[in-house]
């Protein structure tokens, strides 16, 4: 089996305030992991951590033995690991065929249009707009750009922040499909998800945070067994 991405001990402080406190996750190869809990649970802030956008304090993020703790953006992208944030973040003003382009900027020429073409067949609804400004998008094509964009680095894990935020129902089953898809390929999936039934229905295994602490870990069909774990870390987070 290729390696796992191993999250140990990792300890992020945001201002003066620790957002994520000695968390320990993994996310293995070719399946999904849901991450729940309720809202400043610290689940963006673990996300952003392990991509490189936050620096942690403590602990490390690994992809077998090769450590990326504190690594730039670039450097844990370049390692295999692409995170989709939270929010449909695309280059409004270019088109959707250069978003996909831009986010390919380690590839050769041949391997970029390779790599496009592939996101393409996981969204061909994008094939047809790939001339339009991503600006001009509906949020849920939006969100799929920002989802191809992450493909197109052809990752082995990838970290996706609430795919699902502010959108209609028919188009997070057509996300939750592609994130099936893309796991079934063989890239581990790390999804933070509002819609709980979504995430444990596609997840293998779970983990619960709340205040920054991991709760509760185990595999997603325990947790669907057991909703007060569930229940307690949510109305623990709007108690907060």
């Amino acid at each position: 089996m290729s390696d796992s991405l191993k999250i140990s001990g990792l300890t992020v402080i945001r201002g003066t305030k620790t957002v994520v406190r000695s968390v320990d996750i993994e996310v293995v190869p070719g399946q999904v992991t849901a991450l729940l809990g309720a809202n400043g649970a610290g689940k963006s802030s673990l996300v952003l951590a392990i991509a490189g956008v936050l620096k942690p304090t403590g602990g490390t993020v690994a992809i077998g033995s090769s450590e990326l703790t504190g690594k730039q953006p670039h450097v844990v992208r370049a390692a295999g690991v692409a995170a989709v944030p939270e929010g449909h973040r695309v280059l409004g003003g270019l088109t959707v065929k250069e978003n996909l382009e831009a986010a390919g900027s380690m590839h050769s020429r041949s391997e970029l249009s390779s790599a496009v073409n592939d996101a393409l067949q996981l969204f061909p609804e994008l094939g047809e707009r790939l001339d339009q400004k991503a600006g001009t998008l509906s949020g849920g094509q939006q969100q799929m750009v920002a989802l191809a964009q992450a493909l197109v680095s052809r990752p082995k894990f990838l970290l996706a922040d609430e795919l699902s935020l502010g959108l209609a129902p028919l188009v997070v089953k057509r996300l939750a499909n592609a994130v099936a898809q893309i796991a079934h390929q063989g890239t581990g999936v790390l999804l933070i998800e509002q819609f709980t039934t979504i995430a444990l229905k596609l997840a293998t295994t779970a983990s619960v945070m709340e205040r920054g602490e991991m709760r509760w870990s185990g595999t997603a069909r325990d947790l669907e067994a057991n909703p007060e774990v569930l229940h307690a870390a949510y109305l623990a987070g709007k108690s907060s």
